[in-house]
């Protein structure tokens, strides 16, 4: 038996793609990176409303120096795990500096944000305990227990009543970890932390928050959803990106656990795992110093998104969220191929957004999902909306003919 023919539905849905070569799943490369808000797609300059560069850092002339500097001194990669030969003075400094940010007694760098879940995951729950996780969680944290030995138990998306009665039912003396979201990626919506917190700590349970999509811009000091609601003393472990806000790739996890250093020995996916090149370390620790003095920046992010949710929501679209509640901004559809010619038409029209189906996204939810930047400008938000209205009337028209 073929061991690809399982995916025979998916590869006649790209048929066309995959036969003419192109190596991204939707045909889209960018050839020219502009800026952190313009690309060259297709010999056009595009507009990128959906790259998750949320604090605009991509291009910042400290952060670009600071990897110059660090590849000249370092050399291109680690060629090893941090346990063996891959720890380097720049992943020293760049896990200084997430603690300086967080302001906690700890700070483990991963390579990747998607290895940093499989890694807390999988390691902090074992067999005997349980994990309780919203089911509309990230993929990397499924894996992460599909990685471990935990019993897994799911709650109804952001619903404090599900989560209390699904603890209930549990064995009072099992461990157990509620792993929680600040900011859910698909629709953009905001978990009510505080009280699911609160419930996880009733009955004895430690929390685990992912705010990949919130650090940089939620919170006084942008450390995310969870310094917003007040709950910095509350949560046991913080798992976030560099790959978003921070504007280059790697993961991390912060705690003031004072067992958290073990970590390091006893969890696979950090020690078996060749560690972040060093000149991505240290571009890393000179963007997340910035981010330290970023309100300007906060703020900006902030009004654009509320003027592009606004825009869209005035223009007639169907928008996930009633109100923005973060720096992304769903548009919803009907179905999966209204999606699909609205993205294309999207991309004729010079705007480069995110396409989301399940299983990505809820059951029978499609949508175009945009990421604003600090780095957008209100008029930049103008002719977003007015192009999301030209594309909806080019397939009115197309339709009509």
């Amino acid at each position: 038996m073929d061991l690809l023919s399982k995916f025979d539905a998916v590869i006649a849905e790209h048929s066309g793609l995959l036969a003419s070569g192109v190596r991204d799943p939707f045909g889209v490369v960018m050839t020219q990176v502009l800026s952190p808000t313009r690309a060259i797609i297709n010999g056009r300059e595009t507009i990128l409303v959906g790259t998750y560069n949320y604090m605009g850092m991509t291009f910042d002339s400290d952060v670009i120096s600071a990897g110059e500097q660090a590849l000249r001194a370092f050399g291109a990669g680690s060629t090893g795990s941090r346990v063996l030969n891959g720890t380097f003075a720049p992943h020293i400094a760049v896990e200084q500096a997430l603690m300086d940010f967080y302001g906690t007694a700890s700070a483990i760098v991963f390579s990747t944000g998607y290895q940093a879940n499989l890694g807390m995951v999988s390691t902090l729950a074992g067999k005997g305990d349980y994990i309780v996780l919203d089911a509309d969680s990230h993929a990397s944290i499924y894996d992460g227990c599909k990685l471990g030995n935990a019993e897994v138990v799911r709650f109804r998306h952001n619903n404090v009543d599900d989560l209390d009665k699904r603890l209930g039912r549990l064995p009072k003396e099992a461990g157990k970890l509620v792993i929680l979201e600040g900011v859910y990626s698909m629709l953009g919506d905001v978990a009510p932390l505080k009280e699911l917190v609160a419930v996880a700590k009733s009955h004895g349970a430690m929390t685990m928050v992912d705010e990949a999509h919130a650090m940089g811009f939620f919170g006084a000091n942008g450390r995310g959803v969870y310094e917003e609601q007040g709950l910095e003393a509350d949560v046991d472990f913080v798992v976030g990106t560099f790959s978003k806000s921070v504007g280059t790739v790697g993961g991390f996890a912060v705690s003031n656990h004072p067992k958290f250093e073990i970590l390091r020995l006893v969890c696979n996916p950090y020690r078996f795992t060749a560690s972040l090149p060093p000149a991505v370390a240290a571009t890393a620790e000179a963007s997340i110093r910035k981010l330290m003095r970023a309100q300007a920046k906060r703020d900006n992010l902030w009004a654009v998104s509320r003027k592009l949710h606004g825009g869209l929501q005035a223009a007639g679209f169907q928008m996930a969220t009633e109100t923005p509640e973060s720096a992304i901004i769903a548009v919803l559809l009907p179905d999966q191929l209204s999606t699909v010619a609205m993205w294309h038409q999207l991309i004729e029209h010079g705007i480069y957004c995110n396409m989301s189906r399940p299983p990505a996204t809820p059951a029978g939810v499609f949508l175009l999902r945009c990421s604003l930047s600090a780095a957008h400008t209100t008029e930049d938000v103008d002719i977003i909306v007015a192009r999301f209205v030209q594309a909806r009337d080019a397939l009115a028209a197309m339709k009509a003919a």
